[in-house]
Parts: structure tokens; C-alpha cells; sequence
């Protein structure tokens, strides 16, 4: 709670906290909205693919031109400027950049971006969940050993449902469960670019007017992406992913402590201790009263009949034994709060949450029985959806994780809804990150795999 202290004071010795963003899409684009405010954080380079389009990003959130015109990150530097660039290695060789974001949303080259961000010395705000989900734990030991920070995003949830699980556990709560809202029902699994829009109620002039990418997008719709933030709250907090994967089941806020509690207590959990999604939505449509479709929570039992009372006392919202409450946040506006994870690295040398260990996966699954030869397409596109399941249960089925599931050709015929091995395809693109997977596999296996 001193973060805009500690910077004051920083400020005032005259080295601001100097920063590079990788990927101004939606989610840079926020953190470029709000860094421009922020006195004391330097945006020192912003890197892109497409330069054109970074300066259309810079832009559009209110930066006035001339402040994005440094011709160098030297340049940058002595101005206050910002430079932009296609070249991720500017960043990297300017020694007084402490602190990388990397806001690609791709996971082959995020995890290249955060190794290279790491091996130069430097704090990673990881917003890309697809790498971290895939080689998260290996990253940050790697982090850990270079002296400097991995972690992830604040304001996207897996970095809040964290926090909250962090806050729980620092009163002396017991987790039931932890997780986030989200519009879902059974029949988007299987949504697509194409029919994707239709399920969000846009029209084709609201879709065009935005920044909207479609297979971004069905990764929301379709279920991938709650895996891949469910699989990555598990590895960050040591919860458990459900054995079947998430089971979405509906709940509104008043429903949250009753729903998210043990079967044996009367609720929908397997038992104690899982990451799962409040659906906000009901099986056939029907939007849930009082969701929390855009929130986080933590679900969490009093100990003895005296914190019992104390939740009735103070209000929580419990279910009917008055045992189980939960706590949770409305909303989470993602890329507009991602600098509370730059200034928590650089001043305080904290993260924001972090993968500790290989607990969860978000594996591929097919939507579709497909057949040798054809290809799958990765996450929100035709062919495959991300279940989140227990690492230990992703190690023995060989399972494929989502983040190699892109451009990969199949050898073997797959069912619909069939998780996806290593030996169901060919795995011959991207094999230095094929390569760190599997030592992330051997390094930090689960002790329950039946291949440990």
C-alpha cells in the first residue's frame, strides 16, 4: 500500500523507473494509456512487430506524437522520449531498462522474450499467460538465479486471484476455492473465429470499429483461455486443478460460498483446495442473477464457531451453515493496472504473483474428430479447446500443451473432445521451446505422476 510513496521518493532522487513493453495490441495498448500519468515510470521502448501500429496504439490512448519520437533508446533516455521499434533487442542491450512487459499473447516468442529479458538482467511483468502456463516455474527459477523478478500481471486476473488467496492465507483462512467469473455456457466450447462474435452480441460495425482480434477472443469464448488462468493460479498458489478439468458451474454472487464448498458439505467441489470458473451463465442461457462475470473470489471455511460468528457479525456472505464465505472483487481492468506489477518488481523486488511450481496445465483438446494430416491451429481457432487438469494427470496421458498446439501436423486420427498427446502429432517447428518444456517437465514433476 505504498507503492506511489515508494515512487515519490525515487522520483525525487532523479532515476525514474524505467521500463519496455513488447506488443502494444489491446492489453500494451492499456498499460501505455495509464503509464503516460504515472510520474516516475518511463516508458523507455515500446517494441512491435508492426511499428505503424504501435504509433496507431500510442495514439489512440492519448500519447501526443512528439513523445513517441526518440530515434533511439539512447535517445529515449536522454528526452524522456519513448522509442519504438520492431527490434526486441533495443530493449534488451539499453542497460537502464530494469524492467521488461511482455504483452504478445503468443507463447512461443513470449517465452524467447522473457528468457531474453531474464538473461539481460531483467524484471519480467509476464502478461503472457500462454508462455507462462507453459514454462512458467522453469522462467522464474531461472529469474530467481539472475536476481531479478518474474511475475505476473496485475490486473489480469491470475495475478488478483493471488492476492486474494495471498490474503486469505495471511489471516489464517482455510482455501476452499479460488477462481474468477466469466460468460460461459457448454455450447461455446466449441465456438469458433467465425461464430465467435455472435455469442458476444456485437454487430459487424461494432466488431470493426474496435481492435478486436477473433481468435484472441474465442480463446475467451470457448473456454482455452480460463484454462490456461486457472492452470496458472494453480502453479502460482498450490491449489489443484479439478481431475476433469473446470466444471463452470454456475453462480451469482450471493451463491458463491455455497456452490464453490465441498460435494460432502453440499456444494460442487470434489473436495477442498481447486481453482474453477463462476459461470455467469446458466447451461440453457439464462443469465445468472448478481454474477461476477468480469470479478475474482476466494472461497474459504471458519475454523471453530467463533469465526463463524465473526462472518455473520461483519456481513460476509456465506452459505446457509454459516462455515463457508467468500471474498471477492468485482471487476479487473487489466492492462490499466499492469504498472502496480512494474513499480512492485523495481521498488519493492516483489511479484505480483508468481509460477512456483508445475501443478496445473491447460492441455489441448480436440473440438472436432479430425484426422492424420491435418493441422491444428492453437488457441481460439478451429480445432482444439484447453482443459485445465492436474499436471501430474497432463504428464501421464503425454499431453500436449496448448501453447505447442499451434501449426502442428497430426499423425494420429482424434475424437472430439479428446486431449491431445505429444504422439498424436509432429513436433518439428519452435523445438528450443519444445525444448524447455520438457525440461520444465523433468525439473519440476509432480510427485503423483506415475512417471516420476
Amino acid at each position: 500500500m505504498n507503492l506511489s510513496t515508494l515512487l515519490q521518493s525515487r522520483t525525487a532522487t532523479g532515476r525514474p523507473v524505467r521500463a519496455g513493453l513488447i506488443g502494444a495490441g489491446k492489453f500494451g495498448s492499456m498499460v501505455l494509456a495509464q503509464a503516460q500519468r504515472i510520474e516516475g515510470l518511463h516508458v523507455v521502448v515500446v517494441a512491435d512487430l508492426n511499428v505503424g501500429k504501435a504509433r496507431e496504439s500510442l495514439a489512440r490512448v492519448g500519447w501526443p506524437e512528439e513523445r513517441y519520437s526518440a530515434a533511439s533508446a539512447a535517445d529515449a533516455l536522454k528526452t524522456g522520449k519513448t522509442f519504438v521499434t520492431d527490434d526486441v533487442n533495443a530493449m534488451f542491450a539499453c542497460e537502464e531498462v530494469e524492467c521488461v512487459i511482455e504483452a504478445t499473447g503468443h507463447p512461443i516468442a513470449g517465452t524467447r522474450h522473457a528468457l531474453g529479458a531474464i538473461d539481460h538482467g531483467k524484471h519480467v511483468v509476464m502478461v503472457n499467460v500462454e508462455a507462462d502456463v507453459m514454462v512458467g516455474p522453469l522462467l522464474a527459477e531461472r529469474a530467481r538465479r539472475k536476481g531479478v523478478i518474474y511475475s505476473m500481471a496485475y490486473g489480469d486476473q491470475p495475478a488478483l486471484i493471488c492476492e486474494l488467496v495471498d490474503w486469505a492465507r495471511s489471516t489464517g483462512l482455510e482455501i476452499t476455492a479460488a477462481g474468477k467469473g466469466m460468460n460461459f455456457e457448454p455450447r461455446y466450447r466449441y465456438s469458433t473465429p467465425d461464430t465467435v462474435w455472435s455469442f458476444f452480441g456485437w454487430t459487424e460495425e461494432e466488431v470493426a470499429a474496435g481492435d478486436f482480434n477473433p481468435k484472441m477472443y474465442n480463446s475467451f469464448t470457448d473456454g482455452t483461455k480460463a484454462a490456461i488462468e486457472m492452470a496458472a493460479v494453480a502453479n502460482g498458489t498450490g491449489l489443484d486443478c479439478p481431475d476433469d478439468g473446470l466444471a463452470f458451474p454456475p453462480a451469482g454472487l450471493h451463491d458463491l460460498a455455497k456452490v464453490f464448498r465441498p460435494v460432502a458439505d453440499g456444494g460442487r467441489l470434489a473436495r477442498s483446495g481447486l481453482v474453477d470458473i463462476a459461470a455467469s451463465q446458466e447451461p440453457d442461457g439464462r443469465e445468472v442473477m448478481n454474477n461476477i462475470r468480469y470479478g475474482v473470489f476466494v472461497t474459504f471455511k471458519a475454523h471453530n464457531e467463533y469465526a463463524r460468528a465473526c462472518f455473520k457479525q461483519y456481513g460476509l456472505l456465506t452459505d446457509p451453515s454459516g462455515w463457508y464465505a467468500s471474498m471477492w472483487r468485482p471487476f479487473h481492468i487489466i492492462g490499466l493496472e499492469t504498472s502496480v506489477s512494474v513499480l512492485s518488481a523495481c521498488l519493492r523486488n516483489e511479484p505480483t504473483g508468481c509460477s512456483k511450481e508445475f501443478r496445473g496445465d491447460a492441455v489441448a483438446t480436440a473440438k472436432k474428430d479430425m484426422q492424420p494430416g491435418e493441422m491444428l491451429d492453437g488457441e481460439g481457432g478451429y480445432a482444439v479447446w484447453a482443459n485445465a487438469i492436474p499436471a501430474s494427470r497432463s504428464l501421464d496421458l503425454r499431453a500436449l500443451p496448448i501453447g505447442l498446439a499451434h501449426n502442428v501436423k497430426l499423425k494420429r486420427p482424434i475424437r472430439r473432445d479428446q486431449i491431445v498427446s505429444v504422439d498424436d502429432v509432429e513436433l518439428v517447428n519452435d523445438l528450443d521451446v519444445v525444448g524447455l518444456r520438457r525440461e520444465m517437465e523433468d525439473r519440476f514433476r509432480p510427485a503423483t505422476s506415475a512417471a516420476a
